[in-house]
């Protein structure tokens, strides 16, 4: 297996002259869809806090997490949980608990989210804030590794995009082999910001056949690109097939920000990336679209976007 993804320093990106950058963000954009990046602005004790925070959550008694849980996609907070087997199941497909809930305009929905542990409400809010930040420093730059006007990405995803966080727990598994923290899969936004627990390793990304782990770094966060990404520029930047593997051990936690479009917003290539030479590989569609086809084919590997081929 292979060690490493591309680890990219985000400090020149208040520099006048910034075209290194943006080569490097390309470059890994076109490569793999997966890169981690350092000095990105997030102060890292709010990035700890959250974190300890959140296993606070998870560590809650099952009576008082029990309030969340759902099979209801569409209420605004959540918890699935996927590892408590029923009588008719010999086993899990995925040993995790997952907690969910929009992260922007965060006002709108800070008295949704849980009042314990105490602290969450106010943490999570200055997390996001900066996230808010990160993310958009981050579509800038893919706009202009892809040769556009640097606001391109953001006018494309709309004015009303959807923003929504998952936190991901992974307890010790008894027999890791038998099950996975996550399945593998491609994200269905345009945008992932996830941030692992310092020092435990699970997350891991498929190149040419191959799965590559990628380690938790201090400080560091990982971006991973969506499908609609891959759409939107038309094949050149990919969406990675990724994962979460368990271990007999210890506990995992991660937390993933999403930026999704809108059910309205007609998603498609950019129109400046097509010519004779580089004709569209997918059609136009509405983002909903994408989300029917999605939830067609429920129980599969799920290929999406392939639906979407030209």
């Amino acid at each position: 297996m292979h060690s490493s993804i591309s680890i990219i320093d985000l400090k020149p990106y208040n520099d006048e002259c910034k075209n290194g950058l943006v080569e490097d963000i390309s470059k890994a954009c076109k490569h793999l869809g997966m890169f981690q990046v350092i000095n990105h602005g997030v102060p890292y004790d709010i990035c700890q806090t959250l974190m300890v925070t959140l296993q606070e959550f998870f560590d809650l008694p099952y009576e008082e997490r029990a309030l969340f849980f759902t099979q209801d996609h569409s209420k605004l907070v959540k918890i699935f949980n996927y590892y408590f087997k029923g009588d008719d199941q010999r086993k899990v497909s995925m040993w995790s608990e997952t907690f969910s809930h929009p992260w922007h305009p965060i006002e709108d929905f800070t008295h949704h989210l849980p009042n314990n542990p105490p602290q969450y409400r106010e943490v999570f809010s200055a997390y996001a804030k900066e996230i808010g930040t990160l993310m958009n420093k981050v579509l800038r730059l893919m706009s202009k590794g892809l040769g556009l006007e640097e606001d391109t990405l953001v006018k494309r995803l709309e004015e009303r995009p959807n923003f929504y966080s998952q936190a991901n727990y992974y307890p010790p598994c008894p027999e890791p082999e038998l099950t996975m923290g996550l399945n593998e899969h491609n994200d269905i936004t345009a945008l992932t910001i996830l941030q692992q627990f310092d020092g435990v390793s699970g997350l891991q990304v498929k190149y040419d056949g191959k799965w590559i782990q990628v380690d938790p770094i201090p400080g560091a966060l990982v971006i991973i690109l969506a499908d609609q990404m891959q759409v939107l520029s038309n094949g050149i930047y990919k969406s990675p097939i990724h994962r979460a593997v368990t271990n007999k051990l210890l506990p995992r936690l991660s937390l993933a920000m999403f930026y999704a479009p809108n059910d309205e917003t007609l998603i498609g290539p950019i129109e400046n990336l097509i010519n004779e030479e580089y004709p569209p590989i997918y059609r136009s569609y509405k983002y909903k679209e994408y989300m029917e086809e999605f939830y067609r084919q429920v129980g599969k590997r799920r290929k999406v976007k392939e639906a979407f081929q030209i």
